[in-house]
């Protein structure tokens, strides 16, 4: 027997053959069946000129309506179309022919146009039915292929997504195998798509995931909105089934929609999906383009930095600048956007200190940025609250060192990456940023340079964050440690946060805190218990879940705006701006100096006490 894969390397060569097997015996058939009337001795003539131009037309049509490109195992109803096209085409043609050009003196006698007709409708009947029968056969023996490695499906949605997924998967019985189907559409109830029978609504799912015995729920749903996403999860999270999705296959042309492309497309629901709320979609922005501009980010090898120079890459930045102590994250963004803007990408990658004053100046001084993104920040609660004199030296002179050379250096613009933890602030580490938001509002007040803050939640899946947390407790078998049962977080992707902070950062006129829209706040125990879903696995019963109690500097809640500052909308309605607090520059920058001493010295417990003083609503937990 034949290997499979050489009917793959000769499908052409071997669909011709069959062809032209079929195609001789319908002419042939048809001249014998008319024998009795027809004396064939004196028509062979006829009959092999006839032949020779039956086998041309009918071959030529068919190449040129592409009947040898398709793949049959997986053709729908715009190939047969063309086949009974090309079948229609070809009769057509050879009757024409034939009768025009079969008849004296080129041959003895003129036949019956009706010889011609039969073997025309024989072939392209046979042709047609070998196709369907091929296609019937591989969908059959898809149907009956299933094992025990494979996996019974229940996809929710039969939109036109929806349906070219369960007609892709119908082509892979060795992974997944579509049992039934719901939709909230009354219409589509008790409907068939193939074999897969579409049995209620979204509310049935437990009921069906026991009857079939569902292993993976697949949400064919890329249009819906985050509270249907979030009411679909929710149920689907009462059984213990795998969560996976599609993206939109609406824009992908019929070929792509199919078998194996089906397949690849289907994915792990991320936490992002479930988090009720709609993700903003940065393609909508309209930021302004950084073409011929040189652009320095500091913490380059962070979540957030790493992302700025992902995106002012992508804007056309003439010169990038990447700033970082850490040369292991600096490093492999580096090697990254090189790869994807190519080596002749200006692209430069410094080692270097924000608190080293002098070698911040002699940067600027070598590649005169014209915009500033400062990201560079110790963040960690408390590891801060335990170590305040760090988070002063870093955060605040830091920012103070960079916001001087940016100044010294005629820099156009220089945006300060804050944080919601600066609002009302209950740890070192927030009241450290809200210095920071002090000294750039200062600076702005009698400068060139455009001096603004940027203040957004947490990043999902950013350094430090609790989501690469949880999912390693997960993996080690739990538990899960979720500090108090009712603390809270905004939340937002990297790459949502970056885009509203470069777009508000092109808004700035200098001075203001542009504050993000984090959307609904979210329960870190919700997120705990998501993660866990999506594991597979069910809360409480496979993966426990600790409360271990408010770390130090730690709230049950953020805020993201402060009482005194007001708020404002902006022409894009993801991004607000504050009111800028009268500071007095000359108070501040004494204080700072103070506080410098201080931090110098180490003196921990007085460094918190100067810090109350500089920033008001500061209270320690």
């Amino acid at each position: 027997m034949l290997p499979s894969g050489f009917f793959r390397r000769f499908r052409k060569p071997i669909l011709v053959l069959v062809d032209f097997v079929l195609f001789s015996a319908s002419y042939f058939s048809a001249w014998f069946m008319l024998m009795r009337r027809i004396p064939l001795p004196e028509h062979q003539t006829s009959m092999m000129l006839g032949y020779l131009f039956f086998a041309v037309i009918f071959f030529a049509a068919f190449w040129l309506f592409g009947m040898y490109e398709s793949l049959w195992r997986y053709a729908e109803a715009y190939e047969f179309l063309k086949c009974m096209m090309a079948i229609a085409i070809a009769t057509v043609v050879f009757m024409g022919v034939t009768w025009l050009v079969l008849q004296p003196p080129m041959v003895p006698a003129r036949l019956p146009l009706t010889v011609y007709f039969v073997s025309a409708y024989l072939a392209g009947s046979s042709a047609l039915f070998s196709r369907t029968a091929y296609r019937v056969y591989r969908t059959a023996q898809a149907g009956r292929r299933g094992s025990a490695k494979q996996k019974k499906v229940l996809v929710v949605g039969v939109g036109k997504t929806g349906v070219a997924v369960i007609q892709g998967l119908a082509y892979t019985p060795h992974r997944y195998d579509v049992m039934c189907a719901v939709d909230d559409d009354p219409g589509m109830h008790r409907r068939r798509i193939g074999k897969v029978r579409v049995d209620g609504t979204v509310k049935d799912i437990p009921r069906l995931v026991e009857k079939y015995g569902i292993q993976v729920i697949l949400l064919a749903l890329p249009n819906a909105t985050a509270k249907e996403r979030r009411r679909i999860s929710s149920i689907c999270a009462t059984t213990p089934c795998e969560l996976k999705k599609v993206p939109d296959l609406l824009d992908f042309e019929a070929e792509e929609a199919r078998g194996a492309d089906a397949i690849s497309r289907i994915e792990d629901v991320s936490v992002e999906d479930l988090l009720g709320r709609e993700v903003i979609d940065i393609r909508s922005f309209k930021a302004k383009r950084k073409s011929g501009q040189t652009v320095l980010v500091t913490g380059a090898g962070g979540t957030i930095g790493s992302e700025l120079c992902r995106q002012a890459a992508a804007q056309g930045a003439a010169k990038l600048v990447m700033l970082d102590v850490v040369e292991n994250g600096l490093y492999a963004v580096q090697q990254e956007i090189l790869f994807k803007f190519g080596a002749d990408f200006s692209l430069f990658a410094e080692v270097a200190s924000v608190r080293d004053e002098d070698k911040l100046d002699m940067i600027l001084a070598r590649y005169k940025p014209d915009i500033i993104y400062h990201a560079a920040a110790h963040k960690h609660v408390p590891l801060m609250e335990a170590a305040p004199e760090e988070a002063v030296k870093n955060n605040i002179y830091g920012t103070l060192n960079m916001a001087r050379a940016a100044q010294k250096h005629g820099v156009k613009r220089f945006v300060l990456i804050s944080t919601d933890k600066a609002v009302n602030p209950t740890n070192v580490y927030g009241a450290t940023k809200r210095v920071c938001e002090m000294v750039v509002q200062s600076m702005g007040q009698d400068s060139k340079t455009e001096f603004v803050s940027v203040r957004f939640g947490n990043v999902l899946g950013s350094n430090g964050s609790v989501i690469p947390l949880f999912k390693a407790q997960i993996a080690a078998g739990g538990p899960v440690r979720v500090t108090h049962k009712e603390i809270i977080r905004y939340y937002m992707t990297v790459s949502e946060a970056v885009s509203l902070v470069i777009t508000a950062g092109d808004m700035a006129k200098g001075g203001e805190i542009f504050v993000l829209d984090m959307g609904d706040p979210v329960k870190t125990l919700d997120l705990a218990e998501m993660l866990i879903r999506l594991s597979g696995l069910q809360p409480y019963k496979d993966i426990d879940i600790v409360f271990s109690g408010l770390r130090p500097g730690e709230k049950l809640y953020e805020e993201l705006l402060m009482d005194e500052e007001g708020l404002k909308t902006t022409a894009n309605s993801k991004i607000f701006v504050g009111k800028p607090i009268d500071i007095s520059p000359e108070y501040l920058f004494e204080s700072l100096h103070t506080l410098k001493k201080t931090a110098d010295k180490n003196d921990r417990a007085g460094l918190v006490d100067k810090l109350k003083e500089l920033v008001p609503g500061y209270t320690q937990q």
